[in-house]
């Protein structure tokens, strides 16, 4: 009888024996011991028998059926990932079978449009945050933001990364997944308990000449907007570190670009340019800095550039520059970042299209108008504080219920019992902020929907 499954690969168990053997480890076990106990599963999955075409999908479609969209009920969740509409022109050229099938253009011959799609991408994002270069997107803004802080090592030879204590938490998690291995040290600066700003003084303390770079985030996780950048950048550039911000490109419609303030590597989450929620996935990853030698050639992914013949009568795309440990040395690589996000990239260079400059500027705006409104309703409701802090915000604020009788936790099950989806509970997070959530407005949140949230808290709160 042959031990082996016939549709998977080295399942034999005389080969599993020799590959256990080969790596040092006596059971497959042991090469998850980094999983703690109390997550991993134990017992029988409870999978149904075998059934036909038919009868799996009719399970599935049992099983999707319990799932609730945007379009069923309002939603108020963000943090990270963010609802917006999706234009249906975006859905309708990304779905073209020349983007949809694209694996990634390694054939510059034969991928002039897809190399052409990326390219307008890198050149909307500079525009965008008002720097010099991008390459063609990297997995999300986590994985961006680690890559940045790898390279800001390698281009000024020093270990040390300083960021702010308002940072989204799962970014944290990612940047220290990959820096911890390079010996990487991630110093934390407090806030202002006022504005929630990065405290400069403490800033200042901790700023040496043994830093590589200063990361903030603009707006921030909790959705204010850093006020003191340029105190930020000078520190930063005062001890010879990079200066990296990490943005929501949507925002950029309002702010200041942040090569206007010193930046110089950005990178943020382009989800909101284009792209659905997806249940949380996939995502975009932008990555952009300032024109210098040193940076470009550490930058991580690909860069896609445009070129013309001798005579100037024709011109193509190519990849110019993919440092990766797939095409040089892996001592060399700056990157091993493969299947990177394509068509996300170019819904988000659709989407940036559609709108232009004007467009984007009164969609932010729409969005202001919304969120503050949502605060005001929020923040007359007797025990209830929108947002905790007295800075400017754009599409994401707290919200807290220290002053009433129940929990964060137990108003969001009501919410949700009503037919209305709260905001992220943040308070293991940020324990010192008390029973709060950050809650998000966006330009698909109707004046009706966002005073059904008021009046529903507000009738949850009077229980």
């Amino acid at each position: 009888m042959v031990d082996a499954h016939p549709y998977l690969p080295n399942s034999s168990k005389k080969v599993l024996e020799e590959m256990l053997k080969t790596i040092g480890v006596s059971d497959v076990s042991e090469l998850y011991r980094d999983i703690p106990e109390s997550i991993k599963f134990k017992g029988e999955l409870n999978i149904p028998g075998p059934m036909s075409e038919f009868e799996v999908y009719k399970f599935i479609r049992c099983i999707l059926d319990d799932n609730v969209s945007l379009m069923d009920m309002p939603i108020f969740l963000g943090a990270g990932c963010w609802p917006h509409h999706v234009p249906s022109a975006v859905k309708s050229i990304v779905s073209r079978s020349e983007f949809l099938t694209s694996y990634t253009p390694y054939q510059a011959e034969i991928s002039q449009g897809m190399l052409q799609a990326l390219f307008e991408f890198q050149s909307l994002i500079c525009e965008l945050t008002g720097m010099d270069v991008a390459n063609a997107s990297m997995y999300d803004w986590a994985s961006a933001l680690a890559e940045a802080a790898l390279m800001a090592v390698r281009v000024t030879g020093r270990k040390k990364i300083i960021v702010p204590r308002i940072i989204c938490p799962d970014r944290l998690m990612t940047l220290k997944t990959y820096t911890e291995p390079h010996g990487i040290s991630i110093i934390m600066v407090d806030y202002d308990r006022e504005s929630g700003c990065i405290d400069l003084s403490k800033l200042r303390g901790v700023a040496s000449s043994d830093v590589a770079a200063i990361y903030i985030e603009n707006p921030s996780y909790l959705g204010f907007i850093e006020t003191g950048v340029d105190e930020v950048a000078s520190i930063a550039h005062g001890v010879g570190a990079l200066f990296i911000v990490g943005v929501d490109p949507i925002s950029l419609g309002v702010l200041k670009a942040p090569g206007d303030y010193g930046a110089d590597i950005v990178v943020g989450e382009g989800q909101p340019l284009g792209n659905p929620m997806n249940f949380g996935g996939p995502l975009l990853g932008i990555f952009a800095c300032r024109w210098d030698d040193k940076l470009v050639r550490q930058m991580p992914g690909r860069i896609i550039g445009l070129t013309s013949t001798l005579d100037g009568s024709e011109r193509g795309f190519m990849m110019i520059l993919q440092t990766r440990e797939q095409h040089i040395r892996r001592e060399r690589a700056t990157s091993n970042i493969c299947t990177n996000e394509a068509l996300c990239a170019v819904a988000a260079a659709v989407y940036l299209s559609l709108l232009g400059p004007s467009g984007l500027r009164e969609l932010c705006e729409s969005i202001m108008y919304r969120s503050h409104y949502a605060m005001k309703l929020l923040n007359d409701i007797n025990g209830v504080r929108a947002p905790i802090f007295n800075a400017p915000h754009f599409k994401e604020f707290t919200v807290n219920f220290d002053g009433s009788k129940v929990g964060v936790e137990y108003v969001h099950k009501e919410l949700l019992k009503r037919g209305v989806h709260g905001g992220k509970i943040i308070k293991n997070e940020f324990p010192e902020l008390g029973e709060t959530a950050l809650y998000c407005v966006t330009e698909v949140h109707s004046k009706g929907d966002i005073e059904r949230l008021a009046l529903n808290i507000k009738s949850i709160l009077e229980v």
